[in-house]
């Protein structure tokens, strides 16, 4: 590891002779951090969940096209996916751009608890910003390269579906980062933090159990109930949980389950998400996952259909790369809250049961350190065919968990902009040193090859699924 610890030392070098420029691209965001704020706001306000992101996605690409990027749209059989690239030549340095919201979560942009009636789904992972951040990031790299005449190729991917979806994976898969140098990403979070980290795979799918329906109460042994199937699939998979590694997490929903109680239901579904740090014993969970579905059904007269839905493999850390963003991030720094931010924050801080208040950590740069994360991401598969690194920024109050109604309040307000601001100019900044700096590239390879290991080849989890543009009608 110590040539890639020599990343740094590169990075100093490196910077030193266009101190100026990076500068002058930080300015430029803050000159336009009015018209970002405002394109968030407007994906905050759409809201569009997993595959169906047409206005959000159209958003992004005007922005890009606008600015004299080329923008394909439609990529690896996705309509909502785009790659926009300005310049010509090596290297290639990619920035990954989502948007989907959730589903089931909504919230005003206020600090006590206010749901958006007739909404399907909110940004309680904060991916407007990320989109939005990113594009912002794209812009002011164009703008130092058009004014310098550097050579050398910028690449947004729109990618979306990330929250159960899986739509990176479906661009790796079809080649799209096959001539890409490195990759940088960023995500919303409540502290700021460039860590060389990785996730959790993570793979699911709905089990859909077919039964006979009859009278619940006058010919029940005339009936095989779907969701006999489906409850004894989830017992035997909740006694598993003793027997596998603690690492390992199973979580699952009904989605459906029969409409009257008098009918014994022909049709149930449970949807499975399963996760570990590592992909292989991952799959060999899985398998066992699979075969108590299999039993399940033996065992109750019905009969199981397994739709793999989504699958990640995940993030392979480039301590080379962490080390290049972690020092722009401590460039850039962290931001206070005005007053009116202030009282916010104490005022949903509140909601989060903490022993003690986090306000403050905003201003801060958490050291670097390796990271075991607990989530899944696509990212994930994209790390495993290009050197990629990322940060995280904080868009939501200290102390806010992801997935939450108040990463929602936060999220369409200043201070989500204020984060997003932060991870720009990080990502701007990291693009510069990658762009002007080769030996940068050299170091981050070298490390990702030792990592991938001799004889690597990617496969996905996926397997040769299209992917599932209407899962979240279901």
């Amino acid at each position: 590891m110590k040539k890639f610890n020599q990343a740094l030392l590169l990075w100093v070098l490196a910077s030193v002779g266009y101190a100026d420029d990076k500068q002058d691209v930080m300015a430029y965001l803050d000159r336009n951090a009015s018209e970002y704020a405002t394109t968030a706001r407007q994906i905050w306000d759409y809201a569009e969940l997993g595959y169906l992101e047409t206005q959000s996605s159209a958003l992004l690409q005007s922005r890009l096209a606008g600015a004299d990027f080329e923008v394909t749209s439609g990529v690896a059989g996705i309509p909502t996916a785009f790659v926009a690239s300005y310049g010509q030549g090596e290297p290639v340095i990619a920035i990954l751009a989502e948007f989907d919201a959730l589903p089931g979560i909504t919230q005003t942009a206020s600090p006590h608890r206010e749901l958006i009636e007739g909404k399907a789904g909110g940004h309680a992972c904060g991916h407007h910003l990320f989109g939005t951040g990113s594009t912002a990031a794209a812009l002011a790299v164009r703008h130092w390269m058009e004014n310098n005449s550097v050579k050398g190729t910028i690449r947004l991917y729109g990618t979306p579906a990330e929250e159960g979806g899986s739509g990176k994976v479906y661009m790796v898969r079809a080649g799209l980062f096959d001539d890409v140098d490195t990759v940088v990403h960023w995500h919303p979070s409540d502290s700021n933090a460039a860590n060389p980290a990785s996730s959790l795979a993570n793979k699911s799918a709905r089990f859909k159990f077919k039964g006979l329906s009859a009278h619940a109460s006058t010919a029940p042994h005339r009936g095989r109930s779907a969701l006999d199937g489906v409850e004894a699939f989830n017992y035997m998979t909740n006694l598993m949980r003793e027997h596998i590694p603690q690492e390992t997490r199973i979580h699952y929903v009904i989605t459906q389950g029969g409409k009257a109680p008098n009918v014994v239901p022909d049709l149930a579904e449970v949807y499975y998400y399963v996760r570990h740090p590592e992909s292989k014993t991952l799959l060999d969970i899985w398998d066992r996952v699979v075969q108590a579905a299999n039993a399940a059904a033996m065992g109750t007269g019905t009969t199981v259909q397994v739709e793999i839905m989504h699958g990640n493999h995940p993030v392979l850390p480039n301590v080379a790369l962490a080390e290049l963003m972690h020092g722009n991030l401590e460039r850039v720094g962290g931001y206070r809250y005005s007053d009116d931010e202030q009282a916010f924050a104490e005022t949903i801080s509140k909601t989060f049961n903490l022993e003690k208040s986090r306000i403050g950590e905003q201003e801060q740069v958490a050291p670097m350190r390796m990271v075991q994360g607990r989530g899944s991401t696509d990212v994930g598969d994209v790390s495993w065919v290009v050197p990629t690194v990322g940060l995280r920024t904080a868009t939501w109050v200290p102390g806010t968990p992801g997935h939450s109604w108040q990463a929602i309040a936060a999220g369409g307000t200043s201070i989500g902009a204020k984060g997003m601001q932060v991870a720009a100019k990080t990502l701007a900044l990291t693009m510069m040193d990658l762009l002007n700096q080769p030996d940068l590239i050299e170091a981050a390879s070298e490390e990702f090859d030792e990592r991938r290991g001799p004889g690597f080849k990617y496969e996905s989890l996926l397997g040769d699924r299209a992917p599932p543009l209407d899962y979240r009608l279901h």
